[in-house]
């Protein structure tokens, strides 16, 4: 005996109007987390001409206009524009201080159309070794 089970294609059903005003969602996000790049950064005459790890974490909050309402690609706030971008302006860079290597991608998102707001933290975390990590960060709020 074999049965008919109905099929129900993803995202057939709207349930536009259905979520309560105080459920509707006050902020949209997007994120690029732990970002491992080998950079040549440090003052100390041991960290010049060695590259170590840099973490780097990026949070972006974005205007509603901005955040995809659809599953289109073409709607979306694209994550290979962030990562691309961030490999593009270190690429072949000596750096000396995290906070320039976070200054730079903080700009360099800050001025994309529909951020809100914003965070970028960056982290060396073979520093020490009774310590994670060691960083930086700026935000805007």
């Amino acid at each position: 005996m074999s049965v008919d089970i109905p099929t129900i294609e993803p995202f057939a059903v709207t349930l536009d109007g259905l979520v309560p005003e105080s459920l509707r969602p006050k902020t949209h996000k997007v994120a690029l987390e732990d970002f491992v790049l080998m950079l040549d950064i440090g003052f100390h005459d041991c960290e010049i001409g060695n590259p170590q790890r840099l973490l780097v974490n990026v949070e972006v909050w974005l205007e509603e206009h901005a955040f995809a309402a659809t599953d289109e690609i073409a709607d979306a706030w694209n994550y290979d524009v962030i990562r691309s971008g961030i490999l593009e302006l270190v690429e072949g860079r000596r750096f000396n201080l995290q906070e320039t290597v976070v200054r730079e991608i903080y700009a360099m998102i800050a001025a994309r159309k529909g951020v809100k707001a914003l965070r970028v933290r960056s982290q060396k975390p073979d520093i020490y070794a009774d310590c994670r990590a060691v960083g930086v960060s700026l935000a805007s709020f």
